[in-house]
């Protein structure tokens, strides 16, 4: 039996951001986005993956997994019917032995999903044409009228839906083009409609779909448990040289000497790299971008900091916190101190509060002492999953 998945990511999210930044699934929970987690545990169940939503920002978010079973996202509809649709098309347009006997339908904004769960479907497509988890609801329920209680209602009998919810392929796919047009808030619905059995596999409260704020924190708290604490620890010094920039920190700041070196030498943000490379346990920045590459001769030391952090959300991480110091007797850094934190915390893409830059002097001893150079030592914090 083949088994395919439709991971819909099409969705605005605007219950959960009413700003419309940014869709709620591409909101990064434990150093990923959300529905890089959905993907993920889905991979060990299925044949075959078939994300629908904005295949640019798709293709960019599910490429680290470097997995064949993953297809080529394809654009979403309008409606989440419509994206459902889009998304059985594309599965059936596949060489008849890809095409899937079973199909399982999963929303993006669905991170914590278990393989208990995407089983138990599974089980239940050997019997019945469809099944869907869902949760006994436990609480009264009241319907709403100009917000005084109008009535109370039964709670017998009544389930919460979630997904994953599972299909056999063929008939899915039949009943969704004879439904085009139609409204239905989930899968189910159409099977319902026609008179065909949905079988209920039990659910799990911790199966969340990100629809407000506060479901990302209770998010966080469920996965955290998963990542451990790494510390990382860089120092880097460049000698002064005459007729360069001095960048420091991402910035130029004014000065009459620049600082040598192989690439533009911006010696904070190479300390700051060696410290998160150091977390990862994965060399230092010599050995990602070594200075006999004549490919980064005077290259930004941007990106160098883009690829450090790129590899902490790769590997599933977060960076918790940064602490920089900058060691020199000139120039004055406290001028311009927050637009170094600020720069920091844009390449890295953390919050401003997670970052500290500081500096000191040596009194007038050594070389920094004597003006010879800057040092810069820095410490990071990184989660990392076990």
């Amino acid at each position: 039996m083949r088994i395919a998945l439709i991971i819909l990511a099409a969705g605005v999210g605007k219950r959960f951001n009413k700003d419309g930044n940014i869709p709620k699934q591409y909101v990064h929970l434990q150093g990923q986005p959300v529905i890089y987690h959905a993907v993920k545990a889905f991979l060990p169940h299925v044949d075959s993956i078939q994300p629908v939503g904005d295949p640019e920002t798709l293709t960019s978010i599910l490429s680290p997994l470097e997995n064949k079973k993953i297809l080529s996202p394809i654009l979403g509809g309008k409606e989440r019917q419509d994206s459902v649709r889009a998304g059985l098309e594309a599965l059936s347009a596949l060489p008849e032995a890809q095409q899937p006997d079973l199909v399982l339908v999963h929303d993006g904004a669905r991170p914590n999903i278990s393989a208990e769960i995407i089983q138990r479907v599974i089980d239940a497509l050997k019997e019945y044409p469809a099944a869907i988890p869902a949760i006994p609801v436990a609480e009264t329920l009241k319907r709403n009228k100009n917000n005084v209680i109008d009535e109370t209602v039964c709670r017998e009998g009544l389930f919460r839906a979630q997904t994953p919810q599972g299909f056999q392929f063929k008939p899915f796919l039949d009943i969704h083009r004879e439904a085009a047009g139609s409204s239905a808030t989930d899968d189910a619905a159409l099977f319902e409609n026609v008179g065909l059995e949905v079988a209920l596999v039990q659910g799990d409260e911790d199966n969340i779909k990100l629809t407000y704020p506060e479901d990302l924190k209770r998010l966080e708290c469920l996965m955290s448990n998963m990542m451990l604490p790494r510390i990382g620890a860089g120092f880097d010094v460049h000698a002064f040289e005459k007729g360069r920039p001095l960048f420091l920190c991402g910035i130029e700041v004014p000065h009459e000497l620049g600082l040598a070196g192989h690439s533009d030498a911006d010696v904070a943000l190479h300390a700051l790299c060696d410290a998160i490379y150091g977390a990862l346990a994965e060399g230092d920045i010599g050995a990602h971008f070594p200075p006999s590459d004549n490919q980064w001769k005077n290259a930004d030391s941007k990106r160098f900091l883009i690829h450090a952090a790129e590899r902490v959300r790769q590997r599933g991480g977060k960076i918790i916190n940064i602490d920089l110091t900058l060691i020199c007797e000139r120039p004055k850094m406290r001028p311009h101190i927050e637009k170094m934190r600020e720069k920091i915390a844009e390449l890295l893409q953390i919050d401003f509060s997670r970052v500290s830059v500081k500096a000191t002097t040596t009194e007038k001893l050594g070389f920094t002492g004597r003006e010879e150079g800057i040092a810069c030592q820095a410490m990071t914090s990184v989660l990392l999953p076990e």
